[in-house]
């Protein structure tokens, strides 16, 4: 009764810490969070045709906020854990509020990051009706021949400390986050549809949290839609 997308978190967020070079058993009792993003998916809906069998399971199997806790659970973490949907921007928001809760003292470690597993044809058919996705399969960024968005799945979860601690211990720092920002466009050119004024806002806002200028970055890696 477990949708895979609990069960595929509780793997990547083993395999992180491991190659974090921490022992997993050694963050029981520790202030450590989770923070996923998880969009509902349609694995649990045909469960119903098994509920006798899945009776007293499928509750937990299919909560996205259970995506979150059974991780703390299993680990025994006692730091916040929250699960996120803010559709695609749902992992990058959980590492927004993981590095906030890294920098207020609410966590001293935490494991961010989301999965998404497309469990039946729902999102694909209705995305088709209303003309949003790709009849070809192709994610086009940035062209003026983008037809439409292309679904994908896939997991990964980060293991995020304060820097001057990840040296002390002599962890394997794979990056920096200098900054983090989140908006939201209000009531603009459409309920789905991205607002160009909104994102301008919202770099501005992460490169002022970083401490940056625009001619500081050298590399932009942007939503694929």
């Amino acid at each position: 009764a477990m949708d895979p997308q609990q069960r595929i978190l509780l793997e990547v967020a083993w395999e992180s810490i491991e190659q974090a070079g921490i022992v997993p058993s050694s963050l029981k009792g520790s202030p450590t969070g989770v923070f996923v993003g998880v969009m509902p998916n349609e694995y649990g809906q045909p469960l119903w045709k098994w509920q006798d069998e899945t009776a007293g399971f499928m509750g937990t199997g299919t909560s996205p906020s259970v995506a979150s806790g059974r991780i703390s659970y299993l680990l025994g973490l006692e730091g916040p854990a929250i699960t996120i949907d803010t559709a695609c921007s749902s992992s990058g928001v959980a590492i927004h509020q993981a590095v906030r809760s890294l920098r207020n003292g609410e966590t001293d470690l935490a494991l961010a990051g989301g999965c998404t597993v497309l469990a039946g044809p729902g999102m694909f058919v209705d995305y088709a009706r209303k003309g949003a996705l790709s009849p070809d399969g192709r994610c086009r960024t940035f062209a003026d021949t983008a037809n439409g968005t292309v679904w994908a799945e896939g997991a990964g979860v980060l293991v995020l400390e304060p820097l001057s601690k990840a040296q002390r211990l002599g962890r394997r720092i794979l990056g920096v986050i200098k900054g983090t920002a989140v908006n939201q466009d209000g009531a603009s050119n459409g309920l789905t549809a991205p607002s160009g004024r909104a994102q301008v806002k919202v770099i501005n806002q992460t490169l002022k949290d970083a401490g940056l200028r625009p001619g500081d970055v050298q590399l932009v890696e942007a939503h694929g839609t």
